[in-house]
């Protein structure tokens, strides 16, 4: 199967909502979907193509929607089905696509196919779960560890075996070799698309297939990248069955049109694994490059990372970038340590590279990290390899205005978490300011339709020092310093279009580029 012409996705500046953090339009202190489309004329404003909204399904919220109780349906506190058809008709307006959270390796344990499978051994749904019996020592079948890290299984008293979650407990997974969860959720994928979402983000999308043996994951070598809890997770995730889960989906895929646009959540380290998820362009279209967002934010690194992932990618693939996301810190936190030059000069290097753009809500805003007190904090889990326990710093409320509670509820209202410094960081302070980072992401955006357009953009290297990024995007040559000193790029007599420092004006031409502390200039012939 081969996309002979260029797909949507392929340039597409994508966002990222929370939707629980996005707007509250009811005043409970929750973003709902109401608020979605209520911000729908900025998303517009700002040239978003399409948005990916994070879990909208009903839940107990263990997991904040990545526990799902029904894959049919919509969270009451985020509205109705009727809500969700209403935005996606409004989105479809001023021509943006909506994508779902689609979570298929685990439900929550309020689903009812959980709750019937632990009602005896001879359940209906007992085989869509995985469970073992326990070891010799009556514990845990194997070493396997969930996110936690903590053992991944969770004895069940009334039926005598352990199932397998590798996150919360909460969150039984489910067992891909039953042909009835194929079924199930390839009814799921057909029912949403067929309500007139864009296409799904898959959760966990490497994790669906476990080894049926059960067999141990390998002790990492001390300093494998590849090391979550001091194991590989060699055997409890990134089987390659999974792969053939993708083909049927992408089939399915296809038969709409335009083609639905399969986007996963893709944790893979070694690059040339990421590359096996696109398949021979009968898999995924697009795969999270996690390499490449929790990659050191310097110059030597990031060429590194990028050169490597197209050559990872097969011919004809699109690659997608993004620093940011509910998982992670924010980037202008952790890459740019909230200092705004830094911040321009990553959003500058994310437009401009080929392929698809991923912001995450409040990047364009240049929106850091929020302290959330521990008796704040909501989330349950903690990511591995994260300086900090809760992921809820990087889920707070989007600031619309510098106004108590940023806008994002009414006044009195009690937001979910707490509101960060919208003093400035906030839209309405940001809009017209032709200096501020949101109008730098909108000529950016603007700046993609125009010269990155046609599909994958050609990638080429180019000559520079140490501490400095130079590249050739299609029509665009960008060279970042990213650096304290000043530094000089050579290179062939190109007008400026558009720089990172807002006091270097377009328009000029020069063989020769000096560049300022922590600034990228985006030039073309």
């Amino acid at each position: 199967m081969s996309d002979r012409q260029p797909r949507w996705w392929q340039t597409a500046t994508l966002y990222q909502i929370y939707v629980r953090s996005w707007r509250d339009s009811d005043g409970d202190g929750y973003g709902d979907l109401a608020g979605v489309i209520q911000g729908l004329e900025y998303l517009s404003w700002l040239g978003v193509d399409a948005v990916w909204l994070s879990p909208t399904m009903p839940s107990p919220n263990d997991d904040w929607g990545y526990d799902v109780s029904d894959y049919y349906g919509v969270h009451p506190d985020l509205g109705s089905i009727q809500d969700l058809d209403r935005l996606i008709a409004e989105a479809a307006r001023r021509d943006i696509r909506v994508l779902l959270d689609l979570v298929p390796n685990h439900t929550s344990a309020s689903h009812p196919w959980f709750i019937d499978a632990c009602s005896s051994r001879d359940a209906a749904h007992r085989e869509f779960y995985v469970w073992a019996d326990p070891a010799e020592d009556g514990g845990p079948p194997n070493n396997w560890r969930d996110f936690n890290g903590e053992p991944a299984w969770t004895f069940d008293p009334a039926t005598g075996q352990y199932f397998l979650h590798k996150f919360l407990s909460s969150q039984p997974d489910l067992n891909w070799w039953h042909p009835g969860v194929h079924q199930a959720f390839e009814s799921v994928l057909r029912f949403w698309l067929d309500r007139g979402i864009a296409g799904v983000r898959i959760d966990v999308a490497e994790g669906l297939y476990h080894d049926r043996e059960l067999r141990d994951d390998p002790v990492a070598p001390s300093g494998d990248p590849r090391a979550e809890g001091g194991l590989i997770r060699m055997f409890s995730g990134n089987r390659p069955e999974v792969h053939h889960v993708y083909r049927d989906w992408r089939r399915i895929a296809e038969r709409y049109s335009p083609p639905a646009l399969l986007l996963g959540e893709t944790w893979m380290v070694p690059l040339q694994e990421l590359g096996a998820y696109y398949g021979r362009d009968d898999e995924l279209q697009l795969a999270f490059n996690f390499p490449f967002i929790l990659a050191d934010f310097s110059a030597r690194v990031l060429r590194s990372v990028v050169s490597d992932t197209l050559a990872a990618l097969p011919r004809g693939a699109c690659p997608i970038w993004a620093a940011s996301n509910h998982d992670l810190s924010r980037f202008p936190t952790r890459w740019c340590a909230g200092d705004d030059a830094k911040t321009r000069v990553a959003l500058a290097l994310l437009a401009t590279l080929p392929g698809a753009l991923m912001l995450y809500y409040g990047d364009e805003l240049g929106m850091v990290d929020v302290e959330v007190p521990a008796q704040l904090q909501r989330d349950k889990m903690a990511m591995p390899g994260q300086d900090a326990p809760s992921r809820d710093r990087a889920r707070t409320p989007m600031q619309w205005t510098a106004d108590t509670n940023a806008g994002f509820t009414n006044p009195g209202g009690r937001p979910w978490l707490p509101i960060g410094d919208a003093a400035i960081r906030n839209v309405a302070a940001q809009r017209d300011d032709p200096a501020s980072v949101l109008s730098l992401v909108r000529a950016l955006i603007a700046l993609r339709r125009r010269e990155l357009g046609d599909g994958v953009a050609g990638y080429e290297e180019l000559p520079s020092g140490t501490n400095q990024w130079v590249y050739r995007s299609g029509s665009l040559v960008v060279a970042a310093n990213l650096s304290d000193q000043a530094a000089a790029v050579e290179h062939a007599e190109r007008t400026v279009v558009l720089s990172t420092d807002t006091s270097r004006a377009a328009g000029g031409r020069a063989h020769t580029l000096e560049l300022g502390p922590w600034e990228a200039v985006i030039t073309r012939s």
